[in-house]
């Protein structure tokens, strides 16, 4: 379709400015690396620590990519800690566990997609704010999740060890769920830049009506990015099992706020339209690695969060610098 075609060329101007600023995340990683081989070289420059770095990446990482598709889409999504706390109660439960391990991940990943599908229906044809519909969830699939377990931890049983070696199984050095981070993240790259849905996610959250006017079904899509979202909500799911052998009503707290601020770090527009996978991960990489500073510096909690919160101020600021100055 010819008029599909339009949004293309915003996404290639933005490619090339995109291509700067990963240039410049690329130098704040680097920025953070000398820091701490100048704090704590003896615990840092250790392949444990970047292992370590890796994993605790992994899982977020995942929840990252479908945030992106959601914010360039137009949306936000504040349930997919919730989703994911959610989707591994349900499948630690001793009645999914009788299935095996294989059970277990195909309910993770049903349960997240569901919760994801709901929030799309109630926000593309329920016509409701995307804020509210995913708070809401959020507080239903976490009260759920407490409800299943009893506010309880439930751990992963004898004969279900297969979910558990995606954390402990290594190749090359590398546990099994980093290279399920990486798959994930090759396989948003690849629909998001080489597929009709990718440049349709662009023309929707670039400009919904036009995107209509070009025939694109606008709700439609819009209720599967969202669904999108909560797929990868279950694989993480998978992998915070993985990690800590349990499913726990607790798990995800707060990993909204972190997903969130990862994409908005690597250059995705809050108003949508404009963003790549590639900047999210490292945005991702970079608050990454200043838990891990603050942790091997024995920094308080606190101090972490005050410069998250710093950094994301900083960001959007620097987003709004950057659209002034493209704009005639």
């Amino acid at each position: 379709m010819k008029s599909e075609g339009v949004p293309l060329t915003g996404v290639g101007l933005f490619s090339r400015f995109g291509e700067v600023r990963h240039l410049g995340l690329v130098a704040a990683l680097a920025l953070l690396a000398v820091v701490g081989l100048v704090t704590v070289p003896e615990n840092f420059a250790t392949a444990a620590n970047l292992i370590s770095i890796l994993s605790l990446a992994a899982t977020i990482g995942v929840i990252t990519v479908g945030m992106t598709f959601v914010i360039i889409g137009g949306g936000i999504d504040l349930s997919v800690g919730a989703n994911m706390a959610l989707a591994s109660v349900w499948a630690t439960t001793l009645a999914t566990q009788s299935y095996g391990p294989f059970v277990m991940g195909v309910c993770a990943i049903l349960v997240g997609t569901g919760a994801g599908l709901v929030n799309g229906l109630l926000i593309a044809y329920g016509r409701m704010v995307p804020f509210i519909a995913t708070l809401a969830m959020l507080v239903a699939a976490r009260g759920l999740a407490q409800r299943m377990s009893d506010r309880k931890t439930q751990l992963i049983q004898q004969g279900n060890e297969a979910v558990v070696a995606l954390s402990t199984t290594r190749v090359l050095g590398v546990p099994l769920l980093v290279y399920i981070f990486a798959l994930v993240v090759a396989a948003g790259w690849i629909v998001l830049n080489r597929t009709t849905f990718g440049r349709r996610t662009y023309a929707v959250g670039g400009n919904p009506e036009a995107a209509r006017l070009a025939g694109i079904d606008v709700r439609r899509h819009t209720m599967l990015l969202y669904a999108l979202s909560g797929f990868c909500c279950g694989i993480a799911a998978i992998l915070i099992m993985a990690r800590t052998t349990t499913g726990s009503s607790t798990h995800g707290d707060l990993y909204e706020l972190d997903a969130i601020a990862a994409v908005i770090i690597g250059g995705t527009l809050l108003t949508g339209g404009r963003g790549t996978i590639i900047g999210s991960i490292l945005g991702l990489l970079i608050f990454t690695l200043i838990t891990n500073l603050f942790i091997l510096n024995g920094l308080n909690t606190s101090d972490q969060l005050i410069a998250k919160g710093l950094i994301i101020v900083v960001a959007v600021l620097l987003q709004r610098r950057n659209l002034k100055e493209r704009t005639p």
